[in-house]
């Protein structure tokens, strides 16, 4: 049975070409795989953190985007709990723009407009 795990080279979802940018939006595509990283951007967290500040995601779910982005070398787990690798916080700095962006798409969202 192939790996589920989205790889460059391989099929992905949504693209048969096996580019890595395919990979990479399937990896980041899936649920709550940016919400992990974005909570490991400030340190390691355990999995009991992770759940906790995940809010709403399963042990299930949560379990499985851990297995993932380990298995594609964005989070290792080390006895501080799960952290993000070198190549994780390369990836952390390229998404982290989009959460200021998001910010200030918030605020010129229709019916978001600041009250004077």
């Amino acid at each position: 049975m192939p790996s589920s795990i989205p790889r460059p080279g391989a099929p992905v979802r949504g693209s048969a070409s096996g580019k890595p940018i395919m990979a990479l939006f399937d990896l980041l595509g899936r649920s709550w795989a940016l919400g992990v990283i974005w909570q490991l951007s400030n340190g390691p967290m355990t999995f009991r953190q992770l759940q906790e500040s995940c809010e709403s995601v399963s042990p299930t779910v949560l379990n499985n985007r851990l297995k993932e982005l380990r298995e594609t070398g964005v989070v290792a787990r080390g006895d501080g709990g799960y952290a993000l690798t070198p190549t994780g916080r390369e990836l952390f700095v390229l998404l982290e723009p989009f959460g200021a962006w998001s910010i200030r798409w918030a605020e010129r969202f229709p019916g978001n407009e600041p009250s004077a």
